[in-house]
């Protein structure tokens, strides 16, 4: 008489386990055992639901070739298992034979649970929920196997302060920032639609799409179409690949101007303080005047031009970058590139008129390293932050905000005179002894340079945040 295991739709691998573990120390072979996920039995069949306590463990190296490819939604993959168990009780090297038929199914099996679960990391997308009046981040996503157990510590550990829900199918994991638990599934229509920064996050990834990398191939590859109904993102593809051509020769056409020669001499100078031979600048369109002829340090010689500061003179709010860009050097304006335009959203997002802040950089000269026809961005090191800290100081001192922002370590050195992590001080006001207040923040270009979509989404909310308290100040 065959024996019916009927496994429970929640954590049925671990109660596999639990049943097969008792089963071989029985002696149970293979074909004695009707593997099912199902209350109903077979009415000759003795019927099995809760496993006898364990008399003996599964072998561990076992265990862990098994662990996957039980998430699988293949009905024959505890059978499958059960069989491979029972065979390696004669052949004890059975894992080590990839030609094999079971063990070539069961790795097969393994790769696409871990494949499924890698695009639930990739293509989630929480949206705000605020019913209740309690903000709450809902996602709903739709797996080919039995992941939601498997991937919920994930979400855990990297969204601990958020309280958020997962709803999927056949099963859906919630956290409310101490327990993390699961529930039975749910229907699309329980997951919100959109959200207030849906919006938002759509202008965002357009800005971080690169026209002249265009590989449609290689995004469906990688983003396959079944994930786009969830992903605000994917509703400005078909624009961004209809005007990718005429965008990527538009960058072409813009491509930097020859250096002309002789116009540095770059020397070292040794940094100056407010009070140590200050020219006295009359105003900004006089400092900026002055900083054309700059030559404090080597930065000038391979620059096309000097990019300083703008904005109005009685501007309450000074906002700092790390230094210009490629078409910052062309222009000769700062934060017009792929991180301005960043910038300039999420200002617009937090209802902020960046024509009412002083924009400008730590250093004033755009460094980069020649790449072919392209020049890739370069760090300014300390010195060059330190010697460019004389023009700085100097634009605080006409100027005399209210509020400093930094974007970045860099911008951050610049105005401290001294090296500072940002996330020691990220997102709080402190005071400086001049009686303006200091607000660390992130580059911009810091987000441009993430890979990870959730990661993107989740410090995108956290930039907005931060230059929300401009609001509190202007």
């Amino acid at each position: 008489m065959s024996i019916v295991i009927a496994l429970p739709d929640v954590d049925a691998p671990r109660v596999w386990i639990a049943h097969a573990a008792a089963l071989l120390a029985d002696a149970t072979p293979p074909e004695d055992i009707v593997w099912t996920a199902e209350s109903e039995t077979d009415l000759f069949a003795a019927r099995r639901e809760s496993p006898p306590p364990p008399r003996q463990t599964i072998d561990p190296a076992a265990h862990a070739f098994l662990a996957s490819m039980l998430r699988h939604s293949d009905p024959a993959r505890f059978a499958l298992a059960y069989r491979i168990l029972w065979r390696m009780r004669r052949e004890p090297n059975l894992l080590a034979a990839p030609g094999d038929d079971d063990i070539h199914r069961a790795d097969r099996m393994a790769r696409e649970v871990g494949r499924d679960v890698h695009k639930m990391k990739a293509f989630l997308r929480f949206r705000v929920s605020g019913e209740g009046g309690e903000e709450r981040y809902v996602a709903w996503f739709e797996p080919d196997h039995h992941i939601v157990e498997a991937a919920a510590p994930f979400f855990r550990d990297r969204f601990a302060a958020m309280r958020w829900s997962i709803l999927t199918p056949r099963r859906c994991a919630h956290w409310d920032g101490a327990e993390l638990r699961f529930s039975a599934g749910a229907r699309r229509e329980d997951a919100p639609s959109d959200d207030r920064l849906e919006a938002a996050w759509s202008a965002y990834y357009a800005s971080t799409f690169n026209p002249a990398r265009l590989a449609p191939r290689a995004m469906l590859r990688y983003m396959p179409k079944k994930y786009w109904r969830n992903m605000p993102e994917t509703a400005c593809v078909p624009q961004l690949l209809r005007t990718a051509l005429e965008r990527a020769a538009d960058m072409i056409a813009r491509a930097p101007a020859p250096r002309r020669e002789g116009n540095c001499e770059a020397t070292a100078q040794p940094v100056l303080s407010l009070s140590e031979s200050d020219p006295g600048f009359v105003d900004l369109v006089a400092l900026a005047a002055a900083q054309q002829t700059c030559a404090r340090c080597p930065l000038c010689r391979n620059a096309t031009q000097v990019v300083p500061g703008e904005g109005p003179r009685d501007a309450r709010v000074m906002l700092i970058g790390e230094q210009p860009g490629d078409q910052e050097d062309l222009v000769g304006r700062p934060f017009v590139g792929p991180a301005g335009k960043l910038l300039d959203e999420a200002l617009r997002r937090c209802g902020i008129e960046r024509a009412g802040l002083f924009v400008t950089n730590a250093v004033k000269h755009f460094k980069f390293e020649p790449r072919g026809k392209r020049r890739l961005h370069k760090s300014p090191n300390t010195s060059e932050i330190d010697q460019c800290r004389w023009w700085l100081d100097r634009e605080r001192a006409l100027l005399k905000p209210q509020l400093i922002v930094t974007l970045g370590a860099a911008a951050l050195r610049g105005v401290l005179g001294r090296s500072q992590t940002v996330s020691a001080i990220r997102g709080r006001l402190t005071p400086l002894q001049d009686g303006a207040r200091l607000l660390a923040t992130v580059h911009p270009s810091y987000l441009l340079r993430l890979t990870n979509e959730e990661e993107k989404r989740c410090e995108w909310r956290r930039f907005l945040d931060d230059l929300a308290l401009i609001r509190e100040i202007v």
